[in-house]
């Protein structure tokens, strides 16, 4: 028979809440009951030692989280790495945890210096893979994640923490054998999401809910078949059983009050076997470190502090290793930074945006921008480099060029011979143009603005409310009924309104239902539903949270230049290049688009009209035969339809501007419809009295 697995736990004789260092603290000191909170622990362990043996780290007097043993480190196959702990309040453990450690002769691996470390809190391993899930960003640093790797001669998947009531990995996130995850979405950033589900198939992932992950649900001790947590929702207890475990529930109310759950209280002495090492695998750490600098008035300006903030709501450890300030108000100061990241791709990704708000590569290691050339006419390489409206260096044959020609979301084409630097458009790039790519060598001029000055961003503004519209959806969706079930046509004219506010999905289900023959839009619809469709943002938020991505204010170009690349929407749905969304319904069930372009489209796209007569004709050819027109969030395009809609087409405007719609009805049709509302509630109310969903 197999001995029992060995954990760590620590009576918590000197528990309370004597400080804040998480938001769970906070209000809370001298408020813990420690007779209440011995008991807990006690029905903790009573139930730990019919699964598992237990060996007791002592309390020590002044020290009331030592309670916590997961943080004390992370152990596997007699190898410890110990806690580095981030807040100083914590840092008085760290001898005991090692003397302890020592003592039981674990082989011990120190962290080097300045890389926070919180143990099991932040490093859990995968039962029977040879793979580490590491937290950072709240408590632990990525910087420890190299050496994670190499200790423990495993995988490491670098998972980054958002939320700081779910400071450690253990709070959100446990996994099971087989491959099993359970996890609270909103505790990670959108990368991390996408590694834990790209890693995990949908059927191996429980995503719990907000108010389970606030009750720590999450935050479980997993031995053999039980799994021991501080309250299970009925759903998950249902879930896990269907995978063959036993929920129990412990209450530990009391260590909630400083932050933390059942898990926080065991950790793991013997990991399961199969974690670690293997013979004959070998695990290089994804993580990628660079070093930037910054010249001038960084400090008095506010700038040095908006690239840090920058590098950390971009998900980067972020260091500044020197820093020489002016004595004078008139000398420039200077800083060397490190900064790491969980891949290459988020390194140059964010890198890129740090190089826009006035960082550069170190002035101790330059590198020259690198190049890569155009694959075709109006087509540039994969990870082309996309410019601000500041004016631009290129560092070419060892000298900064200026860009000529500096304009927003242009790319940098370098002519060798001359040498110079131009700023260019997509559409106006030729085969074989040397275009700059990633981020080295590429310094950006910002002006010298004050500590207060405010940064660009993108879809920043709120969301309007809206007025009951549930009666007038319902006359509208038997109207399209009808006309469908004659023969009738249904024409949608659209902005890209649709997209931002969420109502795509339900456009698209209304193609892919038949309710829709016709779009006529512009380049912006398609552009940001091909986004959506290719990165899952519009304009580089993620409608799904409502938040930004990092990087994304790039993804529409993105995605302009892989249609472009593939010659057509049309070719791009057939090479799979596009593989969901609204243009994608369209090509797959015969819907006829016209995109009529303007001077202020980006690409544009391969099938966008450029040629405004051409583009009119176009929308009233389409426009035969239709007897609906649904216009929706789009002033000019629907203006435009009106006026070349003959009299008996039914035209219903949705805008939340009530002037969009009054200017249409001012054209004097009787036939004319006007709803002021959201256009995203909109779409999801008529597509649910469609498509039955």
């Amino acid at each position: 028979m197999p001995q029992s697995p060995r954990v760590l736990m620590c009576a918590p004789d000197y528990y309370g809440v004597e400080y804040v260092i998480n938001p769970w603290m906070e209000g809370q000191i001298g408020r813990s009951d420690l007779a209440k909170a011995k008991r807990q622990w006690e029905s903790l362990r009573a139930l730990v030692s019919t699964l598992a043996r237990i060996e007791l780290l002592p309390p020590q007097p002044g020290l009331p989280d030592m309670v916590f043993t997961a943080n004390a480190g992370l152990a596997c196959q007699g190898k410890v790495v110990p806690a580095s702990f981030r807040v100083p309040e914590r840092k008085r453990e760290e001898p005991h945890h090692g003397q302890w450690f020592q003592d039981r002769r674990f082989h011990v691996e120190e962290l080097g210096p300045d890389q926070p470390f919180e143990g099991e809190g932040d490093a859990l391993f995968q039962p029977g893979e040879p793979l580490l899930w590491a937290g950072y960003g709240v408590r632990s640093s990525i910087e420890c994640h190299p050496f994670l790797t190499t200790v423990f001669e495993c995988e490491v998947i670098s998972l980054r923490l958002v939320d700081p009531r779910f400071y450690h990995l253990d709070t959100c996130f446990y996994p099971l054998p087989g491959g099993r995850v359970v996890y609270w979405p909103g505790a990670f950033d959108e990368d991390s999401l996408t590694r834990i589900r790209t890693r995990i198939p949908a059927t191996h992932r429980i995503e719990v809910k907000e108010q389970a992950a606030l009750r720590f649900a999450c935050n479980a001790v997993r031995i053999g078949t039980t799994i021991i947590a501080t309250a299970h929702s009925d759903e998950l207890r249902r879930r896990l059983a269907g995978w063959g475990y036993d929920a129990r529930d412990v209450d530990v109310s009391e260590f909630l009050l400083a932050g933390g759950g059942c898990k926080c209280l065991v950790m793991l002495l013997d990991q399961d076997p199969g974690t670690g090492a293997r013979e004959g695998l070998t695990f290089e750490s994804l993580v990628r470190t660079t070093r930037l600098s910054m010249t001038g008035h960084i400090l008095d300006t506010g700038k040095l502090n908006r690239v840090i903030a920058a590098a950390t709501d971009a998900g980067l450890g972020c260091r500044v290793e020197k820093l020489e300030a002016g004595e004078r108000f008139d000398q420039h100061s200077y800083a060397q930074l490190r900064v790491t990241a969980p891949t290459q791709e988020r390194l140059d990704t964010s890198v890129a945006e740090l190089i826009a708000l006035g960082a550069e590569p170190s002035a101790d290691h330059p590198q020259e921008a690198l190049t890569q050339t155009a694959p075709k006419d109006g087509v540039a390489p994969e990870d082309f480099y996309s410019t601000t409206i500041y004016p631009t260096r290129v560092l070419v044959g060892g000298a900064w060029l200026l860009a000529v020609g500096q304009r927003m979301d242009a790319m940098l084409v370098v002519d060798r011979t001359a040498p110079s630097v131009v700023c260019r458009l997509m559409r106006d790039l030729r085969v074989d143009d040397e275009v700059v790519v990633g981020h080295h060598g590429i310094k950006v001029e910002l002006p010298e603005i004050n500590a207060h000055g405010e940064g660009f961003s993108f879809m920043s503004a709120g969301v309007s409310s809206e007025r009951r519209v549930e009666h007038t959806v319902d006359e509208l969706a038997w109207e399209i009924a009808r006309c469908v079930e004659r023969g009738g046509r249904v024409c949608v004219v659209s902005g890209p309104v649709v997209i931002h506010t969420g109502g795509g999905p339900y456009l698209q289900q209304l193609i892919e239902h038949g309710f829709v023959h016709v779009l006529l839009t512009g380049n912006a619809l398609p552009v940001h539903d091909i986004e959506s469709s290719m990165f899952g943002t519009s304009l580089g938020v993620d409608l799904s949270r409502g938040r930004g991505v990092r990087g994304g204010h790039r993804h529409h170009l993105r995605a302009i230049n892989r249609v472009r690349h593939a010659g057509s929407i049309k070719d791009a749905v057939e090479q799979g290049v596009i593989t969901g969304g609204i243009m994608h319904a369209c090509v797959k069930h015969n819907v006829r688009y016209v995109l009529a372009g303007s001077i202020r489209d980006d690409g544009p796209l391969p099938d966008t009209l450029m040629d405004l007569v051409e583009a009119q004709r176009a929308y009233a050819d389409a426009l035969e035969g239709c007897e609906i027109v649904l216009m929706l969030s789009t002033m000019l395009h629907s203006i435009g339809v009106g006026n070349m809609t003959p009299a008996g087409v039914k035209l219903i405007c949705v805008d939340i501007n009530p002037a969009v719609v009054t200017k249409l009805a001012d054209r004097g049709s009787i036939e004319s419809v006007g709803i002021v509302t959201d256009v995203g509630l909109f779409m999801r109310l008529l597509a649910q009295r469609l498509c039955d969903i």
